[in-house]
């Protein structure tokens, strides 16, 4: 499924099955970007990342490439607003597996370790916050290099250093690990 520019212009006239599916084809990478970065409530964030975009859909320009660079550009603030509010939360304990009394692993971890999410989560969480952020725009969020410069603020030959070095860093971390 693919957004289409008669579905974009259709999305801003206000008709709800172009919006539907604007959220549909949309909101999966919203939410994987929002993981990549390790936001505390990546399903919350991608609910006010689209709660934020709907009523801007009517001033829209730009066609499908001015949608994915609203909405990324709305997610990407919404996860900087989130790690603001963290930083200025009280400390909170640390988990301690020692004390966990369960005797099997969560659902989510065992379909995160399936699936080798939880190994690429673990590799990206190591790359620097400027490579991490560019990856997760270019790759999850399918957005294209000037898409991504004008979201981070950036210029184009920036994002090409930071993709290049990110995925030299992430292949490294691979090689690595054996895989």
């Amino acid at each position: 499924m693919e957004l289409t520019e008669s579905t974009v212009a259709d999305a801003k006239s206000g008709s709800t099955d172009a919006v539907s599916l604007v959220y549909r084809v949309l909101a999966p990478k919203v939410l994987g970007y929002l993981r990549s970065r390790g936001a505390e409530d990546p399903e919350g964030l991608t609910n006010e990342v689209f709660l934020a975009v709907i009523p801007r859909l009517t001033a829209l320009e730009g066609g499908v490439a001015g949608l994915r660079t609203l909405v990324f550009s709305v997610a990407h603030a919404r996860y900087v607003d989130e790690t603001r509010r963290r930083t200025r939360r009280p400390v909170q304990t640390a988990y301690e597996q020692e004390y966990d009394e369960r005797t099997t692993p969560s659902a989510e971890a065992t379909a995160i370790e399936q699936t080798g999410s939880g190994r690429m989560m673990h590799w990206l969480g190591q790359l620097g916050e400027e490579q991490r952020s560019v990856i997760g725009l270019r790759i999850l969020g399918d957005l294209s290099l000037e898409q991504t410069a004008q979201v981070l603020g950036k210029s184009t030959g920036a994002i090409k250093q930071l993709q290049r070095r990110g995925l030299e860093n992430l292949r490294q971390l691979v090689e690595r690990d054996g895989r």
